[in-house]
């Protein structure tokens, strides 16, 4: 049923309470100084600890003992048992994180009431723990891209190290997904993945919401990084971590420990670092907003997450994903997309990335039919949004006002870099779609000016610059 150690100086007290738990079918483990107890505690937790408060010819007393394995086990329920109990002593046991207090001598029904609950407490936070680190590790990584198979295969490099990991990479582009699909295949999957958005946490309140605090009126409330103990802790959007509460963060890596807000205790931590940002840290550091020191510690393995732009073969299986998602998650209709829908969501731009492609899934949807494939005449027209590249020309009025050459080649131009930026940079596929011979293709683009090269991990069509070299 469970595993129990009991704490007490008295031997048969500690008896007593061990022959009651093995006849209900628990197992126990007995100590009588605070050395037995912190080395039965370091060979292994245990499910529950029944200590007592005053130990005779130790050198720790039960509130020290306590302090110590919630600092370093905040899992394990302890029930506090004295014969010298009082009001004062047992508020301060209930604050720094006893499940109860019972005084000697004590009922052993009453005993037996507090133990089956505590242990019931203790197995239900484990499960919901469980289920959240089901939910994280069912977040898919979705794609068959070049783009998408280079990061793939960078992150599944990284999983079984320590290595801290730094994610770089446009807004909505999965880096969350990413640094959780790291956690789910490391050897910390068993661990807490604690998220922390550096963006949206006031300034004043971070140090708070990372190191926890304690008061003489609250007790201990543990921050993230204490809750993240034993697994990952992600560092959304870093760069907006205030300057002084990055050095102290640089501190915590440097010795795995920190003290509380308002507290005097270091407390032990043994966690993976994952970083993300959409900046340029090498920027931040020269304008002086980022800690140079703490940039090289996160910064370890620089790993890329290419934009939706660049992995645009995957929009079909990304669009799927998520309606198959969101079929299971709120009944929404199962709908598969027209040639002509996957079609248009290729050629959109995406300044929101893979998150806004999932909304716009979304919105189609609640909006439209419950039956049939989706068309393209239901894809929202703002979902382009944003603006386009300098580069770039809006098929639109704009062409009326040239003569009718120099508006078939930029229409050519544009119609053609679309095309192939779609199909991932591949010619063949191009070709065929645009009713081609791929040799006339790339007499077509060389005259046009178009040429193709790697980014991300994926073949992308541009406008040569002036002289510059052809790829196409």
């Amino acid at each position: 049923m469970g595993d129990i150690l009991i704490v007490d100086d008295e031997r048969d007290i500690r008896e007593l309470i061990s022959d009651i738990l093995k006849d209900e079918g628990f197992t126990t483990r007995l100590a009588g100084t605070s050395d037995e107890a912190m080395a039965e505690m370091n060979k292994e937790p245990p499910s529950l600890m029944v200590l007592d408060i005053w130990l005779k010819d130790s050198r720790m007393d039960g509130i020290d003992i306590l302090k110590t394995v919630k600092r370093d086990n905040p899992d394990v329920p302890i029930i506090i048992i004295s014969g010298h109990g009082n009001i004062e002593i047992a508020v301060a046991a209930i604050k720094q994180g006893a499940y109860d207090f019972i005084e000697k001598p004590f009922n052993i029904d009453q005993l037996m009431v507090v133990i089956t609950r505590a242990m019931e407490t203790s197995r239900l936070r484990r499960e919901n723990s469980e289920l959240r680190r089901k939910d994280v590790t069912t977040t898919d990584m979705v794609g068959s891209s070049p783009a998408y198979r280079t990061l793939k295969s960078q992150l599944d490099k990284v999983t079984k190290s320590n290595g801290r990991v730094m994610l770089t990479g446009p807004s909505g582009s999965g880096k969350e997904i990413a640094a959780r699909y790291v956690h789910a295949n490391s050897d910390r999957a068993e661990g807490p993945f604690v998220s922390v958005n550096s963006a949206s946490i006031e300034p004043e309140r971070m140090e708070e919401v990372l190191f926890g605090r304690e008061s003489a009126g609250r007790g201990i409330e543990p921050g993230l990084l204490e809750q993240a103990h034993g697994g990952v802790i992600f560092f959304d959007e870093v760069a907006d971590m205030p300057l002084g509460t990055q050095s102290k963060i640089l501190r915590v890596l440097t010795e795995q420990q920190f003290q509380r807000v308002g507290g005097s205790d270091k407390v032990r931590v043994d966690l993976r670092v994952v970083s993300s940002t959409t900046r340029n840290l090498d920027e931040e550091v020269e304008a002086g907003t980022f800690r140079q020191e703490l940039y090289h510690r996160l910064n370890v393995v620089p790993i890329d997450v290419p934009s939706l732009a660049d992995r645009r073969e995957d929009i079909p299986e990304l669009a799927g994903h998520f309606i198959e998602g969101f079929n299971k998650s709120q009944g929404l209709p199962l709908r598969a997309l027209s040639e002509e829908a996957v079609a248009m969501l290729q050629t959109m731009t995406w300044p929101g990335n893979v998150r806004q492609l999932k909304n716009v899934i979304e919105r189609i949807l609640i909006l439209g039919s419950d039956k049939g494939d989706i068309a393209a005449s239901e894809i929202p027209g703002d979902a382009q949004g944003g603006e386009n590249d300098d580069s770039r020309v809006v098929l639109s009025g704009s062409l009326a006002t040239l003569p009718l050459r120099e508006a078939r080649e930029l229409f050519e131009r544009e119609y053609l870099l679309t095309q192939i930026n779609r199909f991932g940079g591949n010619i063949s596929r191009t070709a065929g779609f645009v009713g081609m011979e791929r040799s006339a293709l790339h007499r077509k683009l060389k005259s046009l000016n178009v040429v193709t090269s790697s980014r991300s991990g994926a073949r992308v069509a541009t406008v040569a610059e002036e002289d510059a070299p052809e790829d196409a």
